[in-house]
């Protein structure tokens, strides 16, 4: 993931995903949203947006999150716990 504005990383995909974008008003540390229909953006710090999303889910506990990705790329493994 590339990082972007000091506050988060990002993926593009070649092709669209599927999407349902909405204002979340703020961005909260942690959260994995869609940015258009090709981006995958990780955001690491909170900050109010007038951009649209679409959610994907967030990391339970960001506590050192900003510090774990650092300020270059970075590649990031996701998986699903139960």
């Amino acid at each position: 993931m590339s990082e972007l504005n000091g506050n988060e990383k990002l993926y593009r995909f070649a092709d669209n995903l599927p999407t349902n974008s909405s204002n979340p008003g703020t961005i909260q540390t942690g959260d994995l949203m869609i940015y258009g229909g090709n981006t995958l953006v990780l955001f690491y710090k909170s900050f109010p947006t007038v951009y649209t999303y679409t959610k994907l889910g967030q990391i339970d506990d960001p506590t050192g999150l900003a510090e774990a990705l650092g300020t270059g790329r970075i590649t990031v493994t996701f998986s699903l716990s139960n």
